[in-house]
Parts: C-alpha cells; sequence; structure tokens
C-alpha cells in the first residue's frame, strides 16, 4: 500500500527557475506547501513557494536542515552534484531516484542505457582526444555533432562537423571536457512524449508533441503530432518502457526523431520538460500537477487531451508580444517573472488552443 502524502506536507525542490516556479504553483493547488533550494539570489520560483533556502549545493549544513524541513525532494534541473544528493537521501526520498540522474546526467552513459533495452539512438562514439575523434569520424562519419558528455542544454556545448576537416576546430569547442559523437540521423520531425509513473508502478502518457527548434532551443510544441497510431503506440510503449527500467518515480521527457525506419531517442529527461508545457492548458491535469502527484504518492491523472494546442516560447525580445498576445483569445500567457531580459533566455510561453 503506497502512503499518499497528505495536504499540508512540504514538497523539497531543488531548482529555482522556471520549472520550479510551475512545480510549486502546481503543489500549491494540491494543498502542499513548497520549500525551493537554489543558489542563485531571487529566483523565479521564489515569487510563488512558501520557502526558499539560498545556499550552494556545497554547503552540507544547508542541505542538510532543506532536508530536514522537508517530507519529500523532486528536482527542477538534473545537473545536481552527486556529493549535494549524498547528504539528501540520507535525510529524505528523492524522486525520481538517483539512477535516473546517474543515467542522464552523462550523455554516454544515456545512449548506453538505451541501447540497453533494445531501443534505437543515433551512432555515437566516446571522445577523448582527436585520434579517438578522427577514429568516431572513420566509424560514423560526417555530418555529425560532437557533445560534452555532460551539462549541455539548449544548443549548448555543441559543435556540428560538416566534414571531417572540422574536427579540431569541433574538439576546441568542448575546451577540454569530456565529449560525445553523435551521428547525423534523418529524420521527418522531432515528436516528445512527456511520461509520468507513480509510487505504486503506474504509467500514464501524455499524447506525443511536435516540436520545431531555432537555433538549438524548443520554439513550438503543437499537438497532437504528425504521428501514425502505430508510432503513437510505440512511443508510449517505448517511453513506459525506459520508466520501469529505471524504477522512475515523477514525470520524464522523452525526445524522439520520427524516421521512415521507427522512432529513434534522442535523449530522456528525468523532469517536467518545455515541450510539455502544453499541457497546462490542455489537459485537466498539467506535467506540473502530474509530477506532485507522482512524487506525493497520490493516484495519477490520465493525461487526457480535451483540446490541440500550440505552446510557443518567449524568448528574449519576444516578450515585446505581449501586449498584443495578451488580447488575444485562446492565448494562456505563463510568463516567469525574470527580471531581465536576454537575448537566448527563456522569459515565458504562451498556450494557443487551436482547436
Amino acid at each position: 500500500m503506497v502512503e499518499m502524502l497528505a495536504p499540508g506536507a512540504t514538497i523539497g525542490i531543488l531548482g529555482g527557475g522556471q520549472l520550479g516556479r510551475m512545480l510549486s504553483v502546481a503543489a500549491a493547488r494540491l494543498g502542499f506547501v513548497s520549500h525551493i533550494y537554489e543558489p542563485g539570489a531571487t529566483p523565479p520560483a521564489g515569487h510563488v513557494a512558501d520557502r526558499v533556502t539560498t545556499a550552494s549545493y556545497d554547503d552540507a549544513e544547508a542541505l542538510k536542515a532543506f532536508a530536514e524541513a522537508v517530507d519529500v525532494i523532486t528536482y527542477e534541473f538534473e545537473n545536481i552534484p552527486t556529493e549535494a544528493l549524498d547528504i539528501l537521501e540520507v535525510h529524505r526520498p528523492i524522486r525520481p531516484g538517483r539512477e535516473a540522474l546517474r543515467v542522464s546526467q552523462d550523455r554516454l552513459n544515456e545512449k548506453a542505457f538505451l541501447q540497453g533495452l533494445g531501443l534505437n539512438t543515433a551512432p555515437f562514439a566516446d571522445i577523448t582526444d582527436l585520434d579517438s575523434l578522427k577514429a568516431a569520424i572513420d566509424q560514423i562519419g560526417t555530418p555529425a555533432i560532437l557533445k560534452t558528455r555532460r551539462f549541455g542544454y539548449d544548443g549548448k556545448g555543441q559543435a556540428r562537423l560538416r566534414s571531417p576537416d572540422d574536427a579540431e576546430t569541433a574538439l576546441a569547442d568542448m575546451a577540454g571536457a569530456p565529449a560525445i559523437l553523435e551521428g547525423f540521423v534523418d529524420f521527418s520531425h522531432e515528436v516528445s512524449i512527456i511520461a509520468a509513473r507513480g509510487l505504486d508502478g503506474q504509467v500514464a502518457c501524455f499524447d506525443p508533441g511536435e516540436n520545431v527548434h531555432r537555433d538549438g532551443i524548443l520554439h513550438t510544441t503543437s499537438v497532437p503530432a504528425r504521428l501514425p497510431a502505430a508510432k503513437r503506440t510505440d512511443a508510449i510503449l517505448l517511453a513506459a518502457n525506459i520508466l520501469n527500467a529505471l524504477d522512475y518515480v515523477g514525470v520524464m521527457g522523452v525526445e524522439l526523431f520520427v524516421t521512415p525506419q521507427g522512432l529513434i531517442v534522442n535523449e530522456i529527461a528525468p523532469r517536467v520538460h518545455n515541450s510539455g508545457h502544453w499541457t497546462q492548458n490542455g489537459c485537466a491535469v498539467d506535467q506540473f500537477e502530474q509530477h506532485i502527484r507522482a512524487v506525493a504518492g497520490w493516484p495519477l491523472g490520465d493525461g487526457q487531451r480535451h483540446s490541440d494546442v500550440v505552446m510557443e516560447n518567449l524568448i528574449g525580445d519576444d516578450m515585446d508580444r505581449v501586449p498584443e498576445l495578451a488580447t488575444e483569445r485562446d492565448v494562456a500567457l505563463h510568463l516567469y517573472g525574470k527580471a531581465e531580459v536576454k537575448a537566448g533566455r527563456k522569459m515565458g510561453h504562451f498556450n494557443r488552443i487551436t482547436r
């Protein structure tokens, strides 16, 4: 029998960005208290959370005090130092668990894990120096992408190789960080599936969304995606396979390339995901509530979609569009409360109901 946290319990959230902000709002709707742990001052989640601890991830005393003040710990990003997790898990459960973080924090581990489940990925190779990169290019070919194994996001930590002549420049772009070479995948479009697994092993998936990127950053996600019924089923089963293999608790984003030969897994994210923001206005239970339900031991919502939606990120100067968007029918704005507008910075998003 799974023990459900009662309303009034405290959800500890590592990270105070926009995902932590929206998790805090979802927690409040269910009657929970949210407590954010964030090294940076005045984080977006701090505007809506009940409590914020401002401390670094190497502050053992602050981590211990945070853990003792909450009932369960979750996170809004995956690059949490292992040493911090060692301290936290002594005091409170961390959901999703450590194995999901170990796999997803390193692209090489992630690819090996996915292939171990029998899933298709882009061809890849571990890169330690120029010789290993040249050998990988001989095997995989170009075009290809060299990526840091850790800490990359929104197109950062990546270098494209159009020919073998780009090898030295691409390796220099990694600045000495361990890297992985990924071969080019000939895909028609990218979709992602937002999936959840509860403490009792129940799995629920939202409809796959179709993603469009600009400059390495997600631009739009549209539902329904262009995906035949058979591939839609494949995507759901694939995501469930990953969740069960990790004994996962919470929401995960799984990015997939659609190819004539089938679905290829691009990457997994062990958290709520940008491409799942459409659920806020397309479903009765969105991805943020679904995640809170899972980590609190509650039954999952079924994730059924009641509307067609296009989610669009507001990045940098896109904030100039807010006054006009605010007048549009069928548009729901979600702004993150970030004080400074910067080029390439996610400032908010909006969901447009299309049917």
